[in-house]
């Protein structure tokens, strides 16, 4: 199950992206547990940042990885303000944005890492590949 909150934000129109996040995970051969989009701000997800993860940093997300065997569960934190600003960066709609990052939070759920310069293409490419699917 795919489920949105809201905390200091509120999206609307993203109904039917449960359908494309659940595509993603089946795509990779796996299957759907409780997956939980958090939609935030940046100061709730600096605390998250720095209490469990111990970086003093904004980001744009952060994935908490509850996974068992195939079945794919956790949390995904978004800051909708660092969407909106990475938007404006790179001169995307916010939109697709915050598409990419939603499957960039599910891509860390699912295993791929982006630590090293290699890991990064890759998740790079997993994400245009499943945002040429919406």
């Amino acid at each position: 199950m795919i489920s949105f909150q809201y905390i200091n934000e509120n999206l609307e129109g993203l109904k039917e992206n449960k359908k494309w996040i659940e595509g993603i995970v089946l795509s990779e051969n796996k299957s759907l547990g409780n997956i939980v989009i958090v939609f935030c701000n940046d100061q709730f997800l600096l605390e998250k940042n720095i209490k469990y993860l111990n970086h003093n940093t904004l980001t744009d997300v952060i994935s908490f990885d509850y996974s068992t065997k195939n079945k794919i569960h956790g949390d995904i934190l978004i800051s909708v303000e660092r969407v909106k600003e990475n938007a404006r960066l790179y001169n995307q709609k916010f939109s697709t944005e915050l598409n990419r990052v939603m499957a960039h939070g599910l891509l860390h759920l699912l295993g791929y890492k982006d630590k090293s310069e290699e890991d990064a293409k890759i998740m790079r490419s997993k994400e245009n590949y499943y945002l040429s699917k919406l």
